[in-house]
């Protein structure tokens, strides 16, 4: 499992279709899932993240997490996150778990981070063309894979 992590002032997403879900001030995560996650790896990352020391402190310093700053979350699925770029021009994402593999797991960690934070996440629609904003703060954007742990 891989989340891209985005320190945010702001974050929207949006569809063609008219859905639309807007935070302020916190973290903007792409999540890609993999064939080989479980709620194992989904249990390790959340925790990772709302404990993430990304946030300044009144001295400037990142030193404060999430849970410190009761920051907002905005969770998008991204199975690009696993493309394979070794061989060719065009990716692969044969490493990216099929819907019936990730939409459980993806509702598994917007669950687990909702209850880790206290408060319902921003989301976008799993398998939807979607277009997200962003202002990234810092800029500060961090990657973390579960198999690197």
């Amino acid at each position: 499992m891989r989340a891209l992590i985005q320190r945010v002032l702001k974050a929207k997403v949006s569809t063609s279709e008219g859905y639309c879900e807007k935070i302020n001030e916190g973290l903007l995560i792409l999540l890609g899932i993999e064939n080989a996650d479980n709620k194992e790896d989904v249990d390790w990352l959340s925790n990772k993240i709302v404990n993430l020391r990304i946030f300044n402190d009144n001295e400037g310093v990142m030193n404060n997490s999430l849970l410190e700053t009761k920051g907002n979350i905005m969770i998008i699925s991204q199975f690009t996150l696993h493309a394979r770029t070794k061989k060719g021009h065009r990716p692969s994402y044969i490493d990216a778990a099929p819907p019936d593999i990730a939409i459980p797991l993806y509702q598994y960690f917007i669950e687990k981070i909702e209850t880790l934070i206290g408060k319902n996440v921003s989301q976008g629609v799993f398998g939807a063309y979607m277009q997200v904003e962003l202002v990234n703060d810092g800029p500060v954007t961090i990657m973390i894979d579960t198999k690197n742990r």
